[in-house]
């Protein structure tokens, strides 16, 4: 599991940030990527990565800003031209209005896809477990943004034990239709009338990682919930130390924040994006390193850094 930022900028792009958009790749646990807000640019980013658009089956857009979705009609479009693979149908979840804003912006172009998008859009009454399937769930939750804007938190079900192939094998079981029933939970007798114990060879079952992706958002308490225990916690950094009062008038949140609700979340790692374009390179690291001094595992991301959640 791997999340790759496509773009870590705030508002406008720039030269070294494009606006936001990040994927979580899901390639070894289902063979999909899924989305995270498609701002402006994001198919081209894109053509920097080895990611495969067919490959993403799910997009969630967290509020309908032009920064976090004005980047989708040129996807989905783009999605439609890769007409040697198959096509396949896409899952879009997002506030009411992002139906009608991929849709108008559809037929206003002209553009026909080869494939249908599932719309799953909510409001302000309709969220919590917006998906589940049978290793993942996610949850919505709203934020404290100019709009309505929402972060999302997925959630991997406990992955099942893992079988003790060689100390089977030790204890003389043959490899074969035995083997399937033991890690099947179910105990054998072996020929010289041992009896093997399955619950012995099989490791407890392994916990799921937890991924926690902010939109724009002022410090809230929602943003702790959706985080709690989180393996990785992607917060917004559009200010830095000291903006406490710009940040909230313009509904966003500083480093600090960020890494105050990493450390009250008792979060594991804690990746900022949606930088300012106003922040030069050295601000960035003096960015990350006041964060730190709040929440040491922190780390400032730029555009197309690929991080493993461990």
């Amino acid at each position: 599991m791997e999340i790759q930022f496509l773009g870590t900028g705030a508002g406008q792009p720039s030269k070294g940030r494009n606006v936001s958009s990040l994927v979580l790749k899901l390639l070894d646990e289902i063979n999909e990527v899924w989305m995270f807000d498609c701002g402006e640019g994001t198919q081209q980013q894109i053509l920097e990565t080895t990611i495969r658009p067919r490959k993403i089956k799910k997009i969630f857009i967290t509020h309908l800003h032009g920064d976090h979705v004005l980047g989708l009609p040129g996807f989905l479009s783009s999605r439609a031209f890769q007409a040697s693979e198959e096509q396949t149908d896409i899952d879009l979840y997002g506030p009411v209005g992002i139906k009608q804003l991929v849709l108008t912006s559809l037929r206003v172009t002209g553009t026909r896809l080869p494939y249908r998008i599932h719309f799953h859009e909510f409001d302000e009454n309709t969220l919590g477990l917006i998906l589940e399937t049978d290793k993942f769930t996610v949850h919505a939750e709203a934020l404290d943004h100019t709009v309505f804007c929402v972060g999302y938190r997925v959630t991997q079900k406990d992955l099942e034990g893992t079988l003790d192939a060689e100390g089977l094998l030790a204890a003389g079981v043959p490899f074969g239709p035995l083997f399937g029933q033991v890690k099947n939970g179910q105990d054998i007798l072996l020929p010289d009338g041992r009896q093997i114990i399955a619950k012995n060879y099989i490791s407890e079952p392994r916990k799921g990682k937890v991924v926690t992706i902010l939109g724009d958002t002022r410090l809230t308490d929602a943003s702790i919930r959706l985080g709690l225990g989180a393996d990785v916690l992607v917060h917004e950094s559009t200010y830095g130390k000291g903006d406490e009062a710009i940040a909230k008038k313009h509904g966003h949140s500083t480093n600090m924040q960020a890494a105050s609700v990493a450390k009250q979340a008792f979060a594991k790692r804690l990746l900022l994006n949606h930088v300012s374009a106003r922040f030069l390179a050295r601000d960035v690291r003096q960015l990350e390193k006041d964060a730190q001094s709040l929440f040491p595992e922190t780390h400032v991301v730029r555009d197309l850094e690929e991080v493993e959640v461990l």
